[in-house]
C-alpha cells in the first residue's frame, strides 16, 4: 500500500484517480480548494486536506499533516491545473501570472518540498500532469500551452538531477479527456478575456466560445478519465516507472507530427485543429 497525495480532486481526473487507487487498496489523500470540495470528497470515503496551489502555506500544512497520520509520503500526482483559453495578444501579464501561479509555481513548490521528504525517506515518486499541449502549441491556448511547455523543461532537468537518488520523475502528456476542464476554462475566457475590438472577435464569438460551451464529449480521441487513473496505478506500481506516458491516440499522433514534420508544415497542419 503506498501514501499518495493527489491534487485537483474537486471532480474530473484527480476525483477518479483518487477514487480508482483506494479501490486498489493504496491510502489516497485527495486535496481541493476549497472547504466545501474537501467536505464532499470526505463524504465519498477519501481522506482529504485543503490544498490550494497558489496558497503556499496550504501545500505545507497538508505535507505536515499527511506525514503526521501516515509516516511517509510514497507519490505525489501533481495533477491540478486549469486552461486560459485566448489569443496571446489578448492576454494581460496578469492573466498569463496567475496561469503560472496554477499550472506550474504553485506545482514546482509541492514539487521541492515533496522532493525534501523523499530524499528523506530515502524513495518516491511524483507524477506531473502535463498535457499534449507541452508537446505541440494549438492557437488561442497560448497561457496554457506556455505553462505546460515550463512543466516539461522542469521535469527534464529534474530527471537529470535525481538520478541516483530512487525519486522518480514521470510526465503524463494527456490528451482530450472527460472532465470540467471546458467549462473552467468558458469561466476564465469570459472573466479575463476582452471580446469587444479583439482582432479575432469574429473567431472569439462564432467558433471559441461556441466550442467551450459544448457539453457534448465529442472531440475526436476523447477518453474517459479512469484511463489517465489506470495509468497512474500503473506507475505507481511499477519499480522503474518510465519517464513519460502518451494518454490518448490524439497524443501519440500529434507527438509523431512534431518529430517528423518541418515545423512550417506542423504549423499549417496544427492551425486547422
Amino acid at each position: 500500500m503506498a501514501n499518495i497525495l493527489i491534487t485537483g480532486c474537486s471532480s474530473g481526473i484527480g476525483r477518479e484517480t483518487a477514487l480508482y487507487l483506494k479501490q486498489h487498496s493504496h491510502r489516497v489523500f485527495a486535496t481541493a480548494r476549497t472547504q466545501e470540495d474537501v467536505q464532499e470528497l470526505q463524504t465519498l470515503g477519501l481522506e482529504s486536506y485543503l490544498l490550494d496551489l497558489t496558497q503556499y502555506d496550504t501545500i505545507h500544512s497538508t505535507l505536515e499533516n499527511i506525514l503526521a497520520v501516515a509516516g511517509s509520503l510514497d507519490v505525489v500526482f501533481n495533477n491540478a491545473g486549469y486552461g486560459q483559453p485566448g489569443a496571446v495578444e489578448d492576454l494581460t501579464t496578469e492573466v498569463l501570472k496567475e496561469q503560472f501561479e496554477s499550472n506550474l509555481f504553485g506545482l514546482h513548490e509541492l514539487t521541492c518540498a515533496a522532493i525534501k521528504i523523499m530524499r528523506q525517506q530515502g524513495y518516491g515518486k511524483i507524477i506531473q500532469h502535463s498535457s499534449v499541449l507541452g508537446i505541440i502549441a494549438l492557437k488561442f491556448r497560448g497561457a496554457y500551452n506556455a505553462s505546460k511547455y515550463a512543466i516539461e523543461g522542469l521535469n527534464d532537468t529534474l530527471r537529470q538531477e535525481l538520478m541516483g537518488s530512487n525519486i522518480h520523475i514521470s510526465v503524463l502528456n494527456t490528451g482530450p479527456v472527460t472532465s470540467k476542464f471546458r467549462e473552467n476554462a468558458l469561466k476564465k475566457f469570459k472573466q479575463n478575456i476582452q471580446i469587444e475590438g479583439s482582432a479575432f472577435e469574429k473567431v472569439y464569438k462564432n467558433e471559441l466560445k461556441a466550442r467551450l460551451e459544448n457539453t457534448q464529449d465529442s472531440t475526436p480521441f476523447n477518453l474517459p478519465a479512469i484511463e489517465v487513473a489506470k495509468v497512474v496505478l500503473r506507475i505507481i506500481e511499477t519499480k522503474q516507472p518510465k519517464p513519460r506516458y502518451y494518454i490518448t491516440k490524439a497524443t501519440h499522433l500529434l507527438g509523431a507530427f512534431k518529430r517528423i514534420l518541418p515545423t512550417s508544415w506542423l504549423d499549417r497542419l496544427l492551425n486547422k485543429i
